[in-house]
């Protein structure tokens, strides 16, 4: 059996990690950077809910699959738009949104 202590702090830190930069960036790949490790936090907590308890929750094993693939996507579509800004505005920059 593991200890909770670990895999919780190193759950906590990703996540805290990820919510400062995206409070604080205004890149936009860094704030998919944030994202993900909100992302990867999670997947943390949810293989670590699995692996602890009486019952061996058997999603647990199966589920981060669905997150990975997910985030994957995510980041697929981000990129794409991230582009499409910068070849008609030649800068990124998340504060210049409402700008055509």
């Amino acid at each position: 059996m593991i200890h909770l202590v670990g895999p919780v702090v190193l759950a906590v830190a990703l996540i805290g990690l990820g919510i400062m930069g995206v409070l604080t960036r205004r890149h936009p790949v860094m704030v998919l950077i944030a994202i993900e490790l909100i992302l990867a936090g999670g997947l943390v907590l949810l293989v670590t809910s699995g692996l602890v308890g009486g019952s061996r929750w058997s999603g647990a094993s199966v589920l981060p699959l669905f997150v990975i693939t997910i985030a994957a996507a995510e980041t697929v579509v981000a990129l794409a738009i991230v582009l499409t800004l910068f070849r008609h505005r030649r800068r990124i920059d998340l504060d210049d949104g409402s700008e055509p």
